[in-house]
C-alpha cells in the first residue's frame, strides 16, 4: 500500500497541474501589485520568540516589519541546528521549480555529515485558489515560509527581508545562509566544501557572491528603474546579485534590524547593499556564482556555485549528469 505522504504528494501534482491549466486557459493575468503593497488584513500571529528577538531596537522605526506569518515552520531547527539553511525565493506559481529543486540540489539529505535546510520564501498571492495549493503543498513537505504581504515583484525586497528575520528569531545558531533563487542551480559540493569549508572556524560578518557595482537607471521604461527621490545618490554601494549570495548566519539580523532603520527600495540585491554599507560590510567577490545561464557542460558545471536561468527540466538533467559522472576527472 502507498503511504500517505505518496497520495498527499501525488495529490497535490494532480491538483498543481489542475489549477494551472485551469488558469491559464480562464482566468486573467493578476493585476499589477503597486510597490510595496500593505496586506489586506492581518492572519496568524507570528511566534512569540519574533517578538522579544529584536526588543533591544528603541528608536521609532522609519521601515516596519509589520507582516504576519500566514505560513510558517518555526521548530525547523528546534531539535538539530543546521550548518547552512538556503532560503529560496520563488512564487506560487513555480511549484515545478520547487519540486525539482527539493529532488536535486535543495534535497536535505544530500549530505550525511552536514545538516542543510531548505526554505522556500512567498507572499501572499491574490489569487485565494493559489494560496489553498500552496498550503496543501506546505502540509506535505514543511518547507514553506509566507508573511502577509502581497507577492508581487516589487515587493521582493520584503521577501528577502522576511527570510532574515526567519533566520534571527528560529535558527540563529546556523552557521551559514544562503540566498537564491528558483531558477538557479547550486553546485553544493563547491557551495560546502570549497567556499564554506566545515573544517574551518564558521566566519562573522561575512557576504559573498558576484559583486556589483553599478549605478541607478533612470529610464523609467527600465525593468530596474530608480527614481531620484528614492535613491539619489549617483552610485550603489557594491551589492551582490540576488540570484544567489552567502553570508553568515549573524548577518541575517544585522540586516534585518539595519533595515527597519533604512528607506525600503524594490531592488532586493541594492538594498541589502546599502544596509550592509551602513553595517561596514564589504562584500567579498567571488566568481564562482554566475548571474546569467551558461551552456551545460560537466567541466564548466563543476568549476562554479550558481547558474542562473535553469528550468526544472535542465535541473534535473544536470543533476543526474553531475551525479553519475563523479568519477569522471576534467
Amino acid at each position: 500500500m502507498p503511504s500517505k505522504v505518496s497520495c498527499l504528494y501525488v495529490l497535490t501534482v494532480v491538483c498543481w497541474a489542475s489549477v494551472l491549466w485551469y488558469l491559464s486557459i480562464s482566468r486573467p493575468t493578476a493585476s499589477y501589485i503597486g510597490p510595496l503593497s500593505a496586506p489586506a488584513r492581518k492572519t496568524v500571529k507570528a511566534h512569540k520568540s519574533a517578538n522579544t528577538t529584536f526588543s533591544n531596537i528603541r528608536t521609532r522605526p522609519l521601515n516596519p516589519h509589520v507582516f504576519d506569518f500566514i505560513i510558517n515552520e518555526p521548530k525547523k531547527c528546534e531539535t538539530n541546528m543546521p550548518y547552512l539553511v538556503i532560503l529560496i525565493s520563488t512564487t506560487h506559481k513555480e511549484f515545478d521549480a520547487r519540486q525539482a529543486i527539493r529532488e536535486t540540489w535543495g534535497d536535505e539529505s544530500t549530505f550525511s555529515d552536514l545538516r542543510i535546510i531548505t526554505l522556500f520564501l512567498l507572499g501572499r498571492s491574490t489569487d485565494s485558489v493559489l494560496n489553498q495549493m500552496v498550503e496543501q503543498e506546505s502540509q506535505i513537505f514543511h518547507d514553506i515560509v509566507i508573511e502577509d504581504f502581497v507577492d508581487s515583484y516589487h515587493n521582493l525586497t520584503l521577501k528577502t527581508l522576511m527570510g532574515m528575520r526567519w533566520v534571527a528569531t528560529f535558527c540563529n545558531q546556523a552557521k551559514y545562509v544562503m540566498k537564491t533563487d528558483s531558477d538557479i542551480f547550486v553546485n553544493m559540493d563547491n557551495l560546502v566544501y570549497k567556499l564554506l569549508k566545515p573544517d574551518t572556524k564558521p566566519r562573522r560578518r561575512y557576504f559573498t557572491g558576484y559583486v556589483i557595482n553599478g549605478s541607478p537607471i533612470r529610464d523609467m521604461r527600465s525593468k530596474w528603474y530608480m527614481p531620484r527621490d528614492l535613491y539619489p545618490e549617483s552610485k550603489y554601494p557594491p551589492f551582490c546579485s540576488g540570484t544567489g549570495y552567502v553570508f553568515s548566519a549573524d548577518v541575517a539580523e544585522l540586516i534585518y534590524k539595519t533595515s527597519l532603520h533604512t528607506r525600503l527600495l524594490h531592488l532586493e540585491d541594492v538594498y541589502v547593499g546599502v544596509c550592509l554599507r551602513k553595517l561596514g560590510i564589504h562584500p567579498y567577490q567571488n566568481s564562482g556564482f554566475n548571474h546569467w545561464k551558461m551552456a551545460y557542460s560537466l567541466c564548466r558545471y563543476r568549476r562554479v556555485i550558481t547558474v542562473h536561468q535553469i528550468s526544472p527540466e535542465e535541473m534535473h538533467r544536470i543533476w543526474n549528469d553531475m551525479t553519475s559522472k563523479k568519477h569522471l576527472k576534467c
